[in-house]
């Protein structure tokens, strides 16, 4: 097992690629050059991001896809397989498996993940999701809770009693009714594998408080972040813990700001898939609470180049120079994403990573 897991070690401002898993990752274009999510490519983007000494690799959990000319999203790996296989194919970049509460028993969650630490020898993390799709619910033949994040704390309580060890035990709650609960192994990381909650609603926050080691989150600019920060701040105070912030960007780098704005706005502007999009936001801004309102009024571009997530365009300075913006507005890290992972992960971490070290937020 590693020392410290990668997610609390030392670099002051942490990396990882996001939703490497599914066709198109974030995006919602009909560029050729998206990317397939070939089982090939993602090895590679995953030994690529170790090598280049990036902290953990984290997939979206996603069932049906969006529509539109190329349906994004529908070609999606199921990520406890996925990090169980990823697991055993590096040595020590953390490895993050997300499982939507409705759909994945805690009892089976449990002990899935609890393998996937013993795989990884201690790197594994568990993004937790409480659930937003009404699409994906019907596929499996279910009906969206009222209170979603109480479904998920129960959730929680039982795959850390689990965790625990100790004697069987019974749980009568409102979401499960369970009787004799066991199941080993423990994990490797003691007292459990790290967690994420991707959050942006105060009950979301309140969630990532008490469930989460570390909450995933967006803005509009760089320095509002510091509100949901403190914000964040104070919510997990108040359960004794601390609960460190991420956000999550999408990345165009190139060597001249004309030639990255330029192609940003060939493959999220030209080359958008309309239906997808319009499918996509409307879901999104009706069920999942993720972004402030006026976000999809104002940024239908970042929706499509990268999910609603922060734009990182330009050169590698631009890049690097946002980076330390938002470590000074008090965020632990970011997740990436790009339109093509393996083709262009390896120019940013040539030119972008160096420059970090210069900043102080990196080790080299």
């Amino acid at each position: 097992m590693p020392a410290v897991h990668p997610m609390r070690g030392p670099n002051a401002f942490k990396l990882g690629l996001f939703a490497f898993n599914a066709d198109g990752g974030l995006t919602l274009t009909r560029v050729p050059e998206r990317w397939a999510a070939s089982w090939a490519g993602i090895v590679a983007a995953a030994r690529l991001a170790e090598e280049a000494g990036l902290e953990f690799l984290l997939p979206i959990a996603r069932w049906k896809g969006f529509g539109g000319e190329a349906n994004i999203r529908e070609h999606a790996f199921e990520t406890l397989t996925f990090a169980a296989a990823l697991a055993a194919l590096t040595r020590r970049i953390a490895v993050f498996a997300t499982v939507h509460v409705p759909m994945v028993h805690p009892v089976f969650a449990a002990k899935a993940l609890a393998t996937v630490d013993h795989v990884s020898d201690g790197r594994a993390g568990l993004n937790i999701v409480c659930g937003w799709n009404p699409e994906e619910f019907d596929l499996f033949g279910l009906t969206v809770v009222e209170d979603r994040y109480a479904q998920g704390l129960e959730w929680f309580e039982i795959v850390e009693r689990l965790w625990a060890g100790g004697a069987p035990f019974d749980f009568d709650g409102a979401y499960y009714r369970l009787r004799g609960v066991s199941g080993l192994p423990r994990p490797v990381q003691r007292p459990r594998p790290v967690t994420l909650n991707a959050a942006f609603s105060p009950p979301g926050r309140d969630f990532a408080a008490r469930a989460a080691d570390f909450l995933f989150t967006t803005f509009t600019e760089i320095e509002a972040g510091r509100a949901t920060i403190d914000d964040m701040a104070r919510r997990s105070a108040a359960t004794g813990r601390d609960v460190g912030v991420y956000t999550t960007c999408h990345v165009v780098c190139r060597p001249t700001r004309a030639e990255a704005e330029d192609y940003y706005d060939h493959y999220a502007r030209a080359m958008e898939d309309p239906v997808a999009a319009d499918r996509y936001m409307g879901a999104k801004q009706a069920h999942s609470g993720s972004h402030d309102a006026a976000a999809y009024r104002l940024h239908r571009k970042r929706f499509v180049g990268g999910g609603g997530t922060y734009p990182l365009v330009g050169t590698p300075a631009d890049i690097a120079g946002q980076m330390v913006r938002m470590h000074a507005a008090g965020f632990a890290g970011t997740t990436l994403s790009f339109v093509d992972f393996a083709g262009e992960l390896p120019y940013f971490a040539a030119t972008v990573l160096p420059l970090l070290v210069e900043a102080g937020l990196r080790g080299p």
